[in-house]
């Protein structure tokens, strides 16, 4: 969802560029030059290396010099270099700058000025400011180009996005985009022959644009200028609701069948669109989530997030869960952050009850388990009073299951009897009343990382002076006590800090934030993991449910169109 803020922010113009038989200028001859060359070489421009003798010339550049992919001017720079070394067509201005000498280096500046100024794009390495454009961290496959960019801030980071979506695509995705084109050519091809359409192919054709407002209208026979587009548009159907390893694997034979199947004049509007349903009243469930994995879902919440038209998720819902929502469904993610929590949920009620009210069915898909700490009472309450009973699904939820993961039994013989479980943040921000000391007992704080400092001091130091004099008194908590944060429990970055009260604010700062997480006290904490005199120790990442996984063989679904 946007924010009317949103359109304020800046942000880069993402293109992609016809560099053939284009003139690029590259100064430098450093590994950076080279692979500026490799760049302009493999999108059809004619590099231009300028740089005096480098006395080791890299290797990559000797190649492409050797090879006549690229020139090389051995001198320095020079201002008249921009109007003169290029394409005669556009008066020998070159069309794009690449310098690599560093941000620091007094010719990048300069360069960059002059660029600026004959309106030639520019780049300079390690120099966000003084660069027009930035090239991104690229995936290809085929037809098929994937860019990522981080506006220079990135580090690396860039490249790791770049393979972690590379990862996720399907193999052979390049080829199917190849054969839809050749399914839409065609298309178009009979229906221009029989009168059906204009003789523009493509017109609407760009990238950058999403689907129309119409894309799922239905088609009458009575609506002339959509029953022209109707097989076009049957095609946009598919590209956009087939899974994408369906549509990688598609090969000759399925498009010949699919235009045998979708010949002109054969195809009605009810196949395209389905038939109209009678009205309905909507539906809504009240969901947990888990505490992060997936596979601890249970089977009533993921055949909810299956069959719903609509998902409303709390922020903190993970990405493996997200990830199971079918690319139809409409989904947005809470926008809650400190401050905005009641508007946000406020939001989120309004925005269901309207869905409701169109006769959708409603998930709404809270983290861990609905009624513990997650509002699920008032929402079911909100949704009672206007006529829509929720069904309210449990979810495991991190205060049991969290401890679990981290090998910390919340109880055991002998060491802890009970468990309490407690949120850190109590209405509005205020601090909560802190539990009283009791030895044989642990307890489970959600909510409560943000202010871990005050928390912990409330659990050890005695009140201040002009604290409620009213109020029951409590035993303080020894120091020493065990203590651990758990992080991203069940998730494969798992993280557990284990220390004591005295230094778990100390480690807290020193290791960071991993949200969302949870702090377990008490002596069970060192049942499992006796402390072997550090202050505290960390413990990264879980696989234990990915490795059960792998020993399951799962049956295959069949799969239809």
């Amino acid at each position: 969802m946007k924010d009317a803020s949103d359109s304020a922010a800046q942000m880069p113009l993402l293109a992609s560029i016809n560099a053939e038989s284009q003139v690029h200028l590259i100064v430098g001859a450093n590994p950076l030059a080279a692979a500026r060359c490799t760049k302009s070489v493999q999108a059809g421009a004619k590099p231009v290396v300028i740089s005096p003798d480098p006395g080791s010339l890299q290797y990559t550049l000797a190649a492409h010099f050797e090879n006549g992919n690229a020139e090389w001017v051995q001198r320095e720079f020079e201002d008249a270099d921009l109007s003169t070394l290029g394409r005669e067509e556009v008066d020998h201005v070159v069309d794009m700058v690449f310098v690599t000498l560093g941000g620091n280096h007094p010719l990048s500046s300069h360069i960059s000025k002059l660029c600026r100024r004959l309106r030639i794009p520019v780049n300079v390495s390690d120099a966000p400011d003084l660069c027009t454009f930035s090239l991104l961290s690229t995936y290809s496959d085929g037809p098929l180009h994937v860019g990522i960019t981080t506006s220079g801030r990135g580090c690396k980071l860039a490249a790791r996005l770049k393979r972690e979506i590379a990862a996720t695509l399907p193999p052979n995705l390049g080829n199917a985009i190849d054969r839809l084109g050749t399914i839409r050519r065609r298309l178009w091809e009979e229906d221009f022959a029989a009168g059906l359409c204009d003789a523009v192919f493509d017109i609407d054709d760009d990238d950058a644009t999403g689907q129309k407002h119409t894309f799922n209208n239905l088609v009458t026979e009575d609506d002339v200028n959509a029953a022209k587009t109707r097989r076009m548009r049957w095609l946009s159907q598919i590209c956009e609701y087939w899974p994408l390893r369906k549509l990688a694997a598609i090969d000759d034979s399925d498009i010949d069948k699919i235009l045998q199947e979708y010949s002109a004049g054969t195809v009605k509007s009810t196949d395209m669109n389905g038939t109209q349903l009678p009205e309905k009243k909507g539906k809504i469930v009240l969901a947990g989530s888990g505490p992060g994995h997936p596979d601890l879902l249970t089977r009533a919440t993921y055949n909810a997030i299956q069959s719903a038209d609509v998902i409303l998720a709390d922020k903190l819902v993970p990405a493996p869960v997200l990830e199971l929502i079918p690319r139809r469904t409409e989904v947005h993610i809470a926008r809650k952050f400190p401050g905005n929590a009641d508007q946000a949920q406020e939001e989120f009620l309004r925005m269901g009850l309207d869905a409701l009210k169109k006769g959708r069915k409603v998930l709404r898909l809270k983290q861990g388990d609905p009624y513990l700490y997650g509002r699920g009472g008032e929402e079911l309450e909100f949704f009672r009073a206007e006529g829509y009973t929720p069904v309210v699904l449990p979810g495991i939820t991190s205060a049991l299951s969290a401890p679990l993961f981290a090998e910390i039994p919340a109880t055991h013989r002998g060491v802890s009897d009970q468990i309490l479980v407690c949120t850190g943040t109590g209405r509005k921000g205020a601090a909560p009343e802190p539990p009283t000391y009791v030895p044989t007992q642990t307890v489970v704080f959600l909510m409560a990382l943000h202010r871990l400092s005050a928390l912990i001091s409330s659990l050890i130091m005695p009140p201040a002076e002009d604290f409620d004099r009213s109020s029951q008194p409590r035993t303080l908590w020894p120091k020493e006590t065990p203590c651990a944060i758990i992080e991203r429990a069940s998730c494969s970055d798992q993280r557990v800090i284990r220390s004591t009260l005295e230094h778990v604010c100390q480690a807290f700062e020193a290791e960071g934030s991993r949200p969302p997480g949870l702090l377990v006290v008490g002596a069970s904490c060192h049942v499992l993991h006796k402390p072997k005199g550090q202050k505290w120790i960390v413990e990264e990442g879980f696989r234990g449910l990915d490795e059960l996984q792998s020993t399951v063989e799962v049956p295959m679904m069949n799969e239809t169109a």
